[in-house]
C-alpha cells in the first residue's frame, strides 16, 4: 500500500465519521459567507502564473514549518507576486484544517484552492461551505465514475477544480474528461521522490485546451523557467518556500521582485 492508498484509507473513516458530526443534509442547507472567486482567471497570464501553497508539514518532508500562521503566511503571499494561493486542510498528514481557508478568505483577495484528498460528495459540499473557489481531484486517488461526479458538482456549486495526475496511466483519465485546469505532479507516490523530468514528458498528453499547472518539484528561477518554456501556465509551489521559514520573501525571490 503506497502512501496515497493509506491517506485515502484514513480519509474514508474521517468523512464517515464527520458525516455524523455535521450530516450532508445540513451542509446543502447552509449558507456560504464568501463570493466565489475565480480561479480559473487568475491562472490565465503572459508570463507563469504562481499558486502558493500553505502546507505545515507532509509525509515526505515531515515538519515543514509547523508553526505557520495561514493568515500570515497568505498576506505575505498575495504581496510578493501569488496569483492564487493552494490550502492545505488535510490535518491527519499535512498538519492542516478546513478553517485554514476561511481565515485565509478573509485575510486576501486572491482565489483558494482547497488542497486535499477528495473522494467524496460530502468534501465538495464542504469545500463550497468553507469558502473554497477551487477544488483539488486527484485522478490516481479515485476512479474514472467518481471523478466524473465530484468534477460536475463542483462546476454545479461554481467552483473550479484542479484535476491532477502523478503518472502516464491517470493522464488517461484525464484527457477523457477533458478538464478546464489540469495539474502534473511530479511526486512519485511510491519512493514520493519528486523528478521534475515528468512535467516534459507528460505535456505532449494533456488537452490541449486544458490550463496546465505544474506542481511539486519546482525550488528555482531555472525550475519556472523550464516549466514555462515547456508550456505550463502555471506552477504551485509550496514546500520548498514555506522550508525557508519566510515563505512569501522566498516567493519574491523566487519570482525576482523586491520582497514586501
Amino acid at each position: 500500500m503506497n502512501i496515497l492508498e493509506k491517506i485515502v484509507s484514513h480519509k474514508e473513516q474521517e468523512v464517515e465519521t464527520q458525516s455524523i458530526i455535521v450530516p450532508i443534509e445540513r451542509l446543502k442547507s447552509s449558507q456560504r459567507l464568501f463570493a466565489v472567486r475565480d480561479f480559473k482567471q487568475a491562472l490565465l497570464g503572459s508570463e507563469i502564473q504562481i499558486i502558493a501553497e500553505i502546507k505545515r508539514c507532509s509525509p515526505s518532508e515531515n515538519d515543514i514549518m509547523l508553526d505557520a500562521d495561514p493568515v500570515q503566511v497568505s498576506v505575505s503571499y498575495e504581496a510578493n507576486g501569488a496569483n492564487a494561493i493552494s490550502v492545505l486542510t488535510d490535518q491527519h498528514y499535512f498538519c492542516g484544517h478546513l478553517d485554514f481557508i476561511q481565515q485565509v478568505k478573509a485575510s486576501v483577495k486572491l482565489p483558494i484552492l482547497r488542497k486535499d484528498f477528495i473522494i467524496s460528495e460530502y468534501q465538495v459540499w464542504e469545500s463550497f461551505q468553507a469558502g473554497a473557489d477551487a477544488i483539488l481531484l486527484i485522478a490516481d486517488a479515485i476512479d474514472y465514475s467518481l471523478l466524473i461526479k465530484l468534477y460536475e458538482l463542483s462546476c454545479e456549486l461554481g467552483m473550479h477544480t484542479l484535476v491532477e495526475s502523478h503518472g502516464m496511466e491517470s493522464l488517461e483519465s484525464i484527457v477523457k474528461l477533458s478538464p478546464d485546469i489540469v495539474g502534473v505532479n511530479c511526486r512519485n507516490l511510491q519512493s514520493m521522490k519528486t523528478d521534475i523530468r515528468l512535467f516534459e514528458s507528460s505535456y505532449s498528453k494533456l488537452p490541449i485546451n486544458s490550463i496546465k499547472i505544474a506542481e511539486s518539484g519546482i525550488k528555482t528561477r531555472d525550475n519556472l523557467r523550464y516549466i514555462a518554456d515547456l508550456g505550463y501556465d502555471s506552477a504551485l509551489v509550496g514546500t520548498s518556500l514555506m522550508q525557508t521559514g519566510s515563505p512569501g520573501i522566498a516567493l519574491a525571490e523566487l519570482l525576482n521582485r523586491v520582497p514586501a
